[in-house]
C-alpha cells in the first residue's frame, strides 16, 4: 500500500532526526500546520496557493521531492473534493398547510391590529399631555446665580467634574481591529500564546481581544494597504523596515502610550531563511 504524502513527510522528518518543532522553525510555518500536513488534513491551514507553499516549504526541509509532494497534494484535494460530490444529496421536506386555517385567522389578526392602534394612540396622548403640562424652565436661573456670586465676591469657579479626554482603556475592556484597505495582506497572529494566520482580502478586516499579549506579523511590503484601530480609535502603524517582516505587540505595559500617542513601534522584525 503506498504511503500518503502526509506519511512521507512525516518518515521523511523522522530518518532525520527532526521534531516538528524543528522543521517549524527551518519552514517558518507553524507547528500547528507541521503536525495537519503529517495527518492528511488540511482544515486548520488557511487554503489555496498557501498551503501549496507550506507543502513545498516542507518537503524541501526534510530531503522529500518538491514536484512529488506538490503532485501528491494536487491528488489528494482532487479525492477529497470527488468525496463531496459523491455525498448523498439531503432533501427538506414540504410542509402542507391548511388554507382554512389561514383565512381563518384573519379576523383575529384584525382586532390586533386594532388594538395596536389604539394602545400607541394612547401612549402618544400621554407624552404630548406630560410634554404641555411640564413647567417651563427659569431662562434667568445661570444669570441670577452669576449676579448672586458678585454681589458675594465669589468669583465663578469652572466645573471640575467635566471629562476632557477619554481615559486610556485597559486589556480587559479593549478591541483591537486590523483592516487590509488597499490589498490582500496575510498576517500571522499570537494572542496570548494561541497562533493563527489569516489573509485578508482587500476590504476585509479582523479583530482581537487579548488578556495579556497580541502580537501581529506581516509582510513589510503590505503595511501601505494596513490599517489599526483600538476601540475605533485609529492608530498610526510602524514605517515599513528596510528588510524582514513588521512584527507589533499590544500588552498592558505599551497599550497606555500607543492609546495616547495614537502610534504603535516596531516590536522587532522577523528575516525569512
Amino acid at each position: 500500500m503506498s504511503l500518503t504524502l502526509g506519511e512521507k513527510l512525516q518518515q521523511a522528518r523522522e530518518a532525520r532526526g527532526l521534531t516538528i518543532r524543528d522543521v517549524a522553525e527551518q519552514t517558518r510555518i507553524s507547528p500547528l500546520y507541521i503536525e495537519s500536513i503529517e495527518k492528511d488534513d488540511y482544515q486548520p491551514l488557511p487554503g489555496g496557493i498557501f498551503n501549496k507553499g507550506f507543502v513545498k516549504s516542507f518537503a524541501r526541509s526534510v530531503g522529500v521531492d518538491e514536484q512529488e509532494a506538490l503532485q501528491d497534494y494536487a491528488k489528494l484535494v482532487a479525492d477529497e473534493s470527488n468525496k463531496i460530490n459523491d455525498d448523498p444529496k439531503t432533501y427538506r421536506p414540504e410542509v402542507l398547510t391548511n388554507d382554512r386555517s389561514s383565512s381563518s385567522n384573519i379576523p383575529t389578526i384584525i382586532f390586533a391590529v386594532v388594538i395596536l392602534g389604539l394602545m400607541t394612540w394612547g401612549v402618544l396622548a400621554l407624552v404630548n399631555y406630560v410634554q404641555n403640562t411640564s413647567p417651563e424652565p427659569t431662562a434667568n436661573t445661570a444669570s441670577n446665580s452669576a449676579a448672586n456670586a458678585d454681589t458675594l465676591g465669589n468669583a465663578a469657579l469652572p466645573n471640575t467634574n467635566t471629562v476632557t479626554a477619554s481615559s486610556a482603556p485597559s486589556l480587559d475592556n479593549l478591541k483591537i481591529d486590523f483592516n487590509a484597505v488597499g490589498g490582500d495582506i496575510y498576517v500571522s497572529s499570537v494572542n496570548d500564546g494561541k497562533p493563527s494566520n489569516t489573509l485578508l482580502k482587500k476590504g476585509n478586516s479582523v479583530s482581537f481581544e487579548t488578556k495579556e499579549k497580541l502580537q501581529l506579523t506581516f509582510a513589510r511590503e503590505r503595511v501601505q494597504f494596513a490599517q489599526m484601530q483600538l476601540n475605533d480609535k485609529q492608530i498610526t502603524l510602524p514605517s515599513s523596515p528596510a528588510k524582514g517582516k513588521i512584527v507589533i505587540e499590544i500588552d498592558k505595559n505599551n497599550v497606555r502610550e500607543i492609546w495616547e500617542s495614537g502610534q504603535i513601534s516596531l516590536a522587532g522584525t522577523t528575516v525569512p531563511r
